[in-house]
């Protein structure tokens, strides 16, 4: 059993990085329980097209509203106290929630109330805790941390969670819930056992929120590699998102495969994602990290040309098995590329520009590919987002050897910290 535990989470990672791992693993478990219960119960209330994608957009929309708020907060107060609150209020949501299910009182405003509560606190509860890896474990191993955690979130996410999420929702329209309620419990006392420094990491705060905003997006735009690699990441989302709005039309209208083929192309890249992330630190250690981000993004662009090309449903699974592998690869190296690069006081509003940029270039592509396949047909987003991320890639190429040792360009700029307090610790020794 030791040797598993080794094999997982190393102990040169911590006991912090550990307690870390499970709590987020916890957490992955009662979102995926969500993920299938919240459209069922959507579903239970209206049949109404505009209401159910109003569901899906209100658990986006509070990114784009407070996602950059969150980070400035997560830079000025306790990162563990902050993490315990918002979880805490999901909680009381959740609640509330049940109560008027098993009351009857429940309707589709109840619940898309519900959904833009939650998707609000989970906002300042991401945010802050994606700011805890950079502080627990060295940089040498942030990408390792980084592809354990992703590892979590593929298998009990989006592999575990649907299918207990489904069953329990038959159950009783409550019982789902109440699991997730469970498990943000367990994960809140999880979290509250991390050895971290107590209080803010700055010593002293003596700004507005919004300058701290400001000052967060300047750290930003003032550093080439962390600046570029924003802008990668937002271009690339857009593209993949103009062609992934039509997939589920790809697979029923050029491949042919039902529903439950295009189940099938799904759960192939969460299959391909769970190899990748087993397999990144294999590929960080023998593979240079600039090489491994212009192969992962290389492999994007021709991905989208394989779908523009396909007509056969295996071949089509075999792209999304690849997809899978290459993408989570990618989010692992990107962020753990960031994290290196990032002071700790900035971590979270850095990483808030980030998340907003993520959610808006999806929310961009979906509409882009809409309209472009409203006028050129299903495989028109492809081809756009072949040609898209393909003249990305060839822009930047030469600058991704730059990124993918931004740490470096960091501590060698001196005035990389504007504002920073020079008595501010950069990163912590983990405990043990």
């Amino acid at each position: 059993m030791s040797r598993v535990v080794e094999a997982v989470a190393p102990a040169r990672l911590g006991p912090g990085f550990r307690r870390l791992m499970v709590s987020a693993w916890v957490s992955n478990l009662g979102d995926g329980i969500a993920l299938a219960a919240g459209p069922l119960l959507v579903a239970s209330q209206t049949r109404s097209p505009a209401l159910v994608s109003m569901a899906m957009l209100l658990v986006g929309l509070p990114w784009l509203l407070f996602g950059l708020l969150a980070g400035a907060v997560a830079d000025r107060v306790d990162r563990l106290r902050m993490v315990m609150v918002a979880n805490l209020l999901r909680s009381v949501v959740l609640v509330a929630l049940c109560v008027t299910i098993l009351t009857g009182a429940v309707s589709i405003a109840v619940v898309l109330t519900a959904m833009f509560l939650l998707g609000t606190a989970e906002v300042f509860a991401d945010t802050a805790y994606r700011t805890f890896l950079p502080m627990l474990v060295g940089k040498a191993d942030l990408g390792i941390a980084n592809a354990r955690l992703q590892a979590g979130f593929i298998t009990l996410n989006q592999f575990a969670g649907a299918p207990i999420g489904a069953a329990l929702f038959a159950v009783g329209m409550a019982v789902p819930f109440g699991a997730q309620i469970a498990c943000g419990l367990l994960g809140v006392v999880l979290v509250s056992r991390i050895a971290l420094p107590p209080g803010p990491v700055r010593d002293e705060i003596d700004t507005h929120v919004l300058r701290d905003i400001a000052d967060g997006v300047r750290w930003l735009v003032a550093h080439p590699p962390v600046r570029t690699l924003a802008l990668v990441i937002v271009t690339f989302n857009i593209t993949w998102a103009a062609a992934w709005a039509m997939l589920v039309l790809y697979s029923l209208d050029v491949l042919h495969m039902g529903p439950v083929g295009y189940g099938l192309l799904t759960t192939a890249s969460a299959a391909g994602g769970l190899v990748g992330t087993f397999l990144y630190g294999w590929l960080e250690r023998h593979v240079p990290l600039a090489t491994l981000m212009r192969a992962c993004l290389a492999l994007e662009v021709l991905m989208h040309l394989g779908f523009a090309l396909a007509r056969v449903p295996w071949l089509a699974v075999l792209i999304m098995f690849g997809f899978g592998v290459y993408a989570f690869a990618w989010g692992t190296l990107s962020q753990a590329v960031r994290q290196r690069a990032v002071p700790t006081a900035y971590q979270g509003r850095v990483g808030s520009v980030y998340s907003v940029a993520i959610y808006g270039g999806t929310v961009i592509g979906s509409g882009l590919g809409g309209v472009i396949a409203e006028h050129g047909g299903v495989l028109a987003p492809f081809w756009f987002a072949f040609v898209g991320s393909g003249i990305t890639l060839a822009l930047v190429w030469r600058q991704l050897g730059h990124i993918a040792h931004a740490d470096d360009a960091a501590q060698d700029d001196p005035g990389d910290h504007p504002g920073d307090d020079p008595g501010v610790p950069r990163s912590v020794e983990p405990a043990g």
